[in-house]
């Protein structure tokens, strides 16, 4: 964890560009931890704040490939109906909502794949390794049964 240090001066000459300065660098960062004082000395009070921090990570945006129902093929279709009545199955047994199992658009995504192995489907959009150890099995051979 790292730590800078601010001193926002109350003067109007400086209290603007101090603040502009420390908002710039709070964009800029993941910010841990605040700690602020009033600074009062013979010649000049300020706010003294303290930001403990870690820099910033990018997450890489995953792509969204939002595909409808609409633009399956035929066969894309067959395999997203068999995958949502597999899904509503396993929801109305665990008396679950259906998309605390999966989301349509994941089961799109699915079928437009059409994945052979746990590895393939752990690549689809939606699917990740939690998901996949939970319910992959059960979509490869729901995919194999077609």
């Amino acid at each position: 964890m790292n730590i800078k240090v601010f001193n926002i001066r109350l003067a109007k000459e400086f209290c603007q560009d101090d603040q502009v300065k420390m908002n710039a660098f709070l964009d800029s960062v993941e910010v841990k931890l605040t700690s602020t004082n009033f600074v009062t000395t013979g010649s000049a009070d300020y706010w003294s704040a303290v930001v403990f921090y870690s820099p910033k990570t990018v997450k890489s945006p995953k792509p969204e490939n939002k595909i409808s129902e609409e633009e399956l093929s035929p066969q894309e279709t067959k395999i997203f109906n068999a995958l949502r009545l597999w899904r509503n199955d396993l929801a109305q047994k665990l008396d679950w909502s259906s998309f605390r199992i999966c989301h349509n658009s994941h089961l799109i995504a699915v079928a437009k794949s059409n994945p052979q192995t746990l590895e393939d489907l752990e690549q689809v959009h939606g699917f990740g390794k939690a998901r996949t150890e939970k319910y992959g099995e059960d979509i490869l051979a729901v995919l194999n049964a077609l």
